[in-house]
């Protein structure tokens, strides 16, 4: 699940925590934390920007005007109605953690790099469509391709064509009603990507695009236009290069435990009858939670503090299968979700929508040596991209997980989601539920009134 489900009780409430002017607003890709301690939380820890383990070089190159790349080709048919995004596919008993990490480790480095030559560039769609099977092949060998100084992607227009000749199907964000995403161009099935105001001082840690409930089996992440004024570098790495890296004992704790992940608060007084709590639990369970899809549990306290309700997702596996290859690999969202990793990095998120990772079978948060080895591997397989206007990073979304760095100034990525094409079982027949669209538009308007730099510090 991406960032945070901020928007689920702030239907209800606003947020309880205060806002105060972010210390901290952009990301030295180069300097190193791994020095740096994670301190405990009896005091508000240090925030210090995460490590990458490959960052490459910008080559400032040249876009499009917002009011050229934005243009849609009209003469194309309209994909609002999109499928459904697809459920999770779970594949996660009787693994071999020791014998997953020998394979994983054997696995080439991700992403691939596919750098467009003039003749490549004179194609235009053609290119993809001409290659298409080995694109498709390397994709699943690699995890991600990183489509660097492409033209045809430089807008809206080109970007469809470039998905369409791979024949990727479009499908629903995961969380399409949460409002943390909304559409660039609805009938290209293009959403904007995480680049709201509020939100450009946030480092967006770890993820795959997923919930326990459903997940998306690809992406494409387009860039039209870098930040402005510094930051903003897009990050994946490699699920199978991080199992391959975690502690052997890390890794076999988490798996044989299984996680939880609460994805809101919402901060009652401690000092309400018990019987208004539990009514106030009641209409958040009927009213709210089921518009987003999720299969949820309100719990009061999981996280220790009094008065606190908690949305908690149902235990989920830290390891997977890739439905296609089989391939087992990391499949969590810990990185970006921990509690004690958030406090720790550049954070723009109100209480209301702090998220916490638990050991499933205490309930108890992840500790922090823990979250420390998750850390350190994760951040070690990181490559922070240097995209540019047209390029894309096609993403295996049960292989990659992908983030973004803190920015300043204005950025405009965007992302299509994308079910499984070649198998109709998995895809299902869902189509596009329309009721969401209401509820997913207020929730955007409330985040574009936040502050738009603020810093939550609950530790």
């Amino acid at each position: 699940m991406k960032i945070t489900s901020a928007a689920l009780l702030a239907a209800l409430a606003a947020p309880s925590a205060a806002f105060a002017p972010s210390s901290r607003s952009i990301m030295h890709a180069t300097q190193s934390s791994s020095s740096v301690a994670l301190l405990s939380t009896l005091s508000p820890p240090e925030r210090v920007a995460p490590d990458a383990g490959y960052v490459p070089d910008w080559e400032d190159r040249v876009g499009l005007t917002p009011e050229e790349f934005i243009q849609s080709d009209m003469s194309k048919p309209d994909l609002s109605g999109m499928w459904e995004c697809p459920l999770t596919r779970w594949d996660s008993d009787n693994i071999d953690v020791k014998e997953a990490q020998k394979i994983c480790a054997q696995q080439p480095h991700c992403p691939l790099e596919m750098r467009a030559t003039p003749e490549d560039n004179a194609k235009g769609a053609a290119y993809f469509a001409e290659n298409k099977d080995q694109i498709r092949a390397d994709l699943l060998k690699y995890g991600a391709i990183w489509f660097r100084g492409f033209d045809l992607m430089k807008s809206v227009s080109g970007n469809r064509e470039m998905h369409e000749a791979l024949g990727l199907d479009p499908c629903l964000d995961p969380l399409h009603s949460s409002g943390l995403r909304k559409f660039a161009s609805e009938r290209d099935a293009l959403y904007e990507e995480v680049n709201k105001p509020s939100l450009r001082g946030h480092y967006i840690g770890l993820h795959n695009e997923s919930t326990a409930k459903r997940t998306a089996a690809y992406a494409a992440f387009v860039c039209f236009q870098r930040a402005t004024e510094g930051g903003g570098r897009f990050l994946v790495a490699d699920g199978a290069a991080v199992l391959a890296e975690l502690k052997p004992e890390t890794l076999e704790k988490l798996y044989n435990r299984k996680i939880r992940i609460s994805v809101s608060n919402l901060d009652i007084p401690p000092s309400l009858p018990g019987v208004v709590k539990e009514g106030i639990k009641g209409l958040v369970d009927v009213a709210v939670a089921p518009k987003f899809d999720m299969d949820l549990e309100m719990i009061y306290e999981s996280d220790g503090k009094p008065g606190r309700l908690q949305a908690v997702e149902t235990a989920e596996s830290p390891i997977n299968r890739h439905p296609v290859t089989g391939l087992p690999v990391w499949f969590s969202n810990a990185h970006n979700h921990a509690r004690k990793l958030r406090d720790r990095r550049p954070c723009g998120v109100p209480e209301v929508g702090m998220t916490e990772v638990f050991y499933a079978d205490t309930m108890e948060p992840l500790d922090l040596e823990d979250c420390q080895e998750i850390k350190r591997a994760s951040e070690k397989h990181i490559t922070a991209l240097s995209m540019e206007p047209g390029d894309v990073l096609l993403v295996d979304n049960y292989r990659a997980l992908h983030g973004r760095d803190v920015f300043q100034g204005d950025r405009f990525h965007a992302v299509t989601w994308f079910t499984w094409d070649q198998n109709e079982a998995w895809r299902g027949d869902e189509r596009r539920i329309v009721e969401k669209n209401a509820f997913n538009q207020a929730i955007n308007q409330m985040m574009d009134w936040l502050p738009k730099d603020f810093e939550s510090n609950q530790s």
